[in-house]
């Protein structure tokens, strides 16, 4: 009893664990899918960064030429004008707050996930290094 007891164990295991793996499997048509959702988001977000975003007409490729040069791959790290370890998103709010004269936006806002995916997008490649500055 006790031996059979184990093997109904051991299918119940492999069969989570083999769900599991599928779960994982994407088709080719998803991830196609999926990367053309997210470069309709960076798109949108070179757009939001060669735009002006506050009161001045000032937009962020004007102190950052290139998105890149932003270096999101360091984030978090210790930001001098902040006094405090922040992250990209909270960089982001104080160009928009004090250079662009803006508006801070909502983390979750579609705009800030878009400049996000921009900025990084622009930067893929270079290993994380975060805290460097």
């Amino acid at each position: 009893m006790f031996n059979k007891i184990l093997v109904l164990l051991a299918v119940f295991g492999l069969l989570v664990f083999a769900s599991n793996a599928r779960s994982d499997e994407f088709t080719k048509e998803d991830l196609k899918k999926w990367r053309e959702a997210f470069m309709e988001v960076v798109k949108e977000g070179e757009r939001l960064f060669h735009s002006p975003l506050g009161r001045n007409k000032v937009s962020c490729d004007m102190c950052h030429p290139n998105a890149a040069n932003t270096h999101p791959e360091t984030y978090p790290k210790f930001q001098k004008q902040l006094g405090k370890v922040v992250e990209l998103r909270d960089m982001i709010n104080w160009c928009i707050q004090n250079p662009l004269e803006g508006d801070p936006l909502p983390l979750d806002d579609p705009r800030m996930i878009a400049l996000e995916a921009y900025i990084k997008w622009e930067r893929r490649g270079v290993p994380l290094a975060p805290g460097k500055h």
